[in-house]
């Protein structure tokens, strides 16, 4: 079968020597909404760089929606994962919601009518229509996190990696976030320390700690297993 996410033996060291990434496996099948669950360090959001190529595979290999994630594939392989950062200023940088959400389309080259409609129906989805010519700097931070999505929705992904999506979210934003991802029909893979989201979400959980996956099954089963979650510094929900 042909994973969208198929990660094999990747290991990685940052400059300063420190090993983030020690032989991580894993697959995620088309239409699959994973969560990746683990304590601070473990390498989550270092994984999550490597799905479109913003880190460089250093040894090992990945392959997202069937490309290895290489130099030569990187235009495909970033407007085939939309990678949505935790913090949403890291990704909103225009002047307006249009020209935020208009960016990827733009730099695929397509047509000026084309943009328009992905952005219009990229903001639909996230139900931020009417933000359409607003200034993102001055929403508040859960709207922000929507035009995050907006902005890699509009290039039309199969995959959406979301990094702590939920994190600095009141409870109605967050209760909006999570019936909007579930909604979504991207391959989703969700960092985050959120386990009650993990619950509601998403089926299947990955642990991961010191750069190793250390668990990979149902939620239900992980989440019941108390000396498990206790082990790797997780909650139970």
């Amino acid at each position: 079968m042909h994973h969208t996410i198929e990660v094999k033996d990747l290991r990685f060291k940052y400059p300063d020597g420190h090993e983030a990434l020690r032989g991580v496996a894993l697959s995620i099948a088309p239409g699959e909404k994973v969560a990746l669950v683990g304590p601070n360090g473990a390498g989550k959001s270092t994984l999550m760089l490597h799905l479109n190529g913003i880190l460089e595979v250093q040894q090992g290999e990945v392959c997202s929606c069937g490309l290895p994630v290489r130099k030569e594939n990187l235009g495909k392989v970033r407007s085939a994962v939309g990678l949505v950062f935790q913090d949403p200023d890291d990704q909103l940088f225009s002047p307006t919601v249009f020209d935020d959400v208009a960016f990827g389309p733009l730099h695929m080259g397509l047509a000026e009518d084309e943009v328009r409609r992905r952005v219009r129906d990229a903001l639909a989805a996230v139900d931020m229509a009417d933000a359409i010519s607003r200034v993102s700097h001055h929403l508040s931070v859960g709207q922000k996190k929507r035009i995050a999505i907006a902005t890699v929705l509009s290039m039309d992904p199969e995959i959406l990696a979301l990094d702590e999506p939920s994190a600095g979210l009141d409870p109605r934003a967050r209760r909006g976030l999570i019936k909007l991802l579930r909604k979504l029909p991207q391959t989703m893979l969700v960092s985050t320390h959120d386990i009650r989201m993990v619950a509601e979400l998403l089926p299947r959980t990955v642990i991961m700690d010191q750069g190793r996956v250390v668990a990979d099954g149902s939620t239900p089963q992980i989440l019941s297993d108390a000396a498990l979650l206790e082990a790797h510094g997780l909650e139970a929900p």
